[in-house]
């Protein structure tokens, strides 16, 4: 995929990250809903409130797994945490702390690997670009 088609999937994907909560919920949903089953991982955090008006809950982590790449996002009111990691069969081998810049940027290009060779990657990434 041209670089500058990444560049534009990375600006895609920042949209609305000022917002931490809205952005995992945004991003983890259209991940799960284009992606094929078990590439993305979501676990929420509901409170009472969200569990007596049967809403599903925030976001609390968001494990996205392309190629060799796992990328993770824990977020906190307030705060989140970047991790990325190298991982062959399920085995971590290297594992990385980055910001959310950097996070965005290594899940856009893993993207765009990924649709080179995967109708559903493609898109995950005509849906983040429309």
């Amino acid at each position: 995929m041209p670089e500058m088609e990444v560049e534009l999937l990375a600006a895609a994907l920042r949209q609305d990250s000022a917002d931490l909560g809205l952005y995992a919920n945004v991003l983890s949903t259209n991940l799960a809903d284009s992606l094929p089953p078990g590439t993305v991982r979501v676990k929420r955090r509901r409170s009472l409130a969200e569990r007596v008006a049967g809403r599903e809950g925030s976001v609390a982590e968001l494990d996205v797994a392309i190629g060799g790449q796992r990328l993770s996002l824990r977020t906190d009111p307030g705060r989140v945490a970047c991790e990325i990691c190298h991982e062959v069969r399920g085995i971590v081998l290297s594992r990385r702390q980055v910001g959310l810049d950097e996070w965005i940027d290594a899940l856009a290009q893993s993207l765009a690997d990924a649709a080179v060779t995967s109708a559903r990657a493609r898109e995950a990434i005509e849906r983040f670009l429309a």
